[in-house]
């Protein structure tokens, strides 16, 4: 088991019908909350209730409803300016992962020092010039989307509409101060939206038990058991949309598999860097990027940890065919995870998305500009060449 530090500050608010103490928990965080939502009124229930939360909790609130997916550092700017302007000392947080991550830096750029706030970002793994923010306004943040986890950890994904990157802000100044996890607030997402999400949430798990420490049990039997929940609970969801208990567990699921719990001594997302490149290249939503690639990624790479990947196809998939080798079984789970990808009506080629083989040395371009370290590969266990991608993207064609 390799060694580690874990720290997660975040206070947790769970269950059916908590939206009701936002007011509550804001009051306890400000008096002045700029509350950060999305341009399409996909959440305008939410927001009205709480409007009215934060009213009778003396809580003066102004919101800033700019957000897009992948949220463009260029709007992050503009919350900025209004939070300034406003005179906020809280920022509210609600819907997915989009408006949580443009919440977390908009709170991070209202006290930013270090000039252009793209100086923030993580922009290149091999030449790290990022100067991470120090300190940010309080953050309370609701999500509305079981997805990303952004809620319960240290991270924002940014992108930059200019510069046709995706990345990251990291610092301990974005851990929200409290988080309220409603699940009913899930209960009226599309069924594709809720499938990516979900997806996303395996993946936050997967990438680090296939490509992580070779031995650590209680890691491996942890990642295992969250990802057989979701696997269990997001066709009970797609065919009963109000099923309380099943979307309690992809709530819950999603925050706890990128909280730090599922990577404590690692932290490997080698999938989520092309993702990236997919996203702002083409314009991939990320749920159905990683849809994408995680299964030709796992194909590339199973021969390498058979019996790891065995233990996915038995324990998270339900496949173990009698008299199978582990690679066989291996196989066997791949292909059934793909299917169920499938079947969630989530893609699982490229080409369901207008990318071609004449795209994939751009796509590669892109991720070794961001993601390659200084040693010229991608950071995993084993790490990853770029002529290794070129055979994963066309394997995902």
């Amino acid at each position: 088991m390799n060694g580690f530090i874990y720290r997660n500050p975040v206070k947790v608010v769970f269950g059916n019908g908590v939206l009701a103490q936002a007011g509550t928990e804001a009051a306890m965080l400000g008096k002045r909350a700029l509350v950060v939502s999305y341009t399409d009124g996909s959440v305008a229930g939410t927001l009205a209730k709480l409007r009215e939360l934060l009213d009778a909790s003396g809580v003066v609130s102004e919101e800033f409803l700019e957000v897009t997916p992948n949220p463009p550092i260029e709007m992050v700017a503009r919350g900025v300016e209004k939070a300034k302007t406003f005179g906020a000392d809280l920022v509210i947080g609600v819907g997915g992962g989009s408006a949580m991550d443009a919440a977390k830096a908009i709170a991070a750029g209202v006290l930013y020092t270090h000039g252009d706030l793209w100086n923030m970002v993580y922009a290149s793994h091999s030449n790290v010039t990022a100067q991470p923010p120090e300190a940010a306004l309080p953050l309370l943040l609701i999500p509305t989307l079981p997805a990303t986890g952004s809620e319960m950890n240290m991270c924002s994904v940014v992108s930059s509409t200019t510069r046709g990157q995706k990345s990251y802000i990291w610092a301990d100044c974005l851990f929200a101060k409290t988080a309220i996890l409603d699940p009913e607030l899930t209960y009226t997402l599309p069924p594709f939206q809720t499938a990516c999400g979900a997806i996303d949430a395996i993946s936050h798990v997967l990438e680090i038990y296939i490509n992580g420490q070779d031995k650590c049990d209680l890691l491996h039997t942890w990642q295992l058991g969250v990802m057989r929940t979701i696997v269990d609970n997001l066709p009970i969801v797609l065919k009963d949309p109000t099923n309380a208990d099943a979307r309690a567990e992809l709530m819950w699921c999603a925050t706890c598999c990128i909280n730090g719990w599922a990577s404590p001594g690692d932290a490997w997302t080698p999938i989520h860097q092309i993702g990236h490149v997919l996203t702002s290249r083409h314009g991939i939503n990320h749920g159905s990027s990683i849809a994408i690639m995680m299964p030709p990624w796992m194909s590339h790479f199973k021969a390498l940890k058979p019996a790891r990947y065995a233990a996915f196809a038995r324990q998270v998939m339900g496949i173990d065919p009698p008299g199978m080798t582990d690679l066989e079984v291996a196989t066997a789970g791949i292909e059934a995870f793909r299917a169920f990808i499938k079947e969630c009506g989530v893609p699982t080629t490229l080409s369901e998305k207008g990318v071609t083989a004449a795209d994939i040395p751009g796509i590669v371009e892109g991720v070794k500009t961001v993601s390659f370290n200084a040693d010229g590969v991608l950071s995993c266990n084993p790490p990853v060449t770029a002529e290794e991608i070129t055979e994963i993207l066309t394997a995902a064609l």
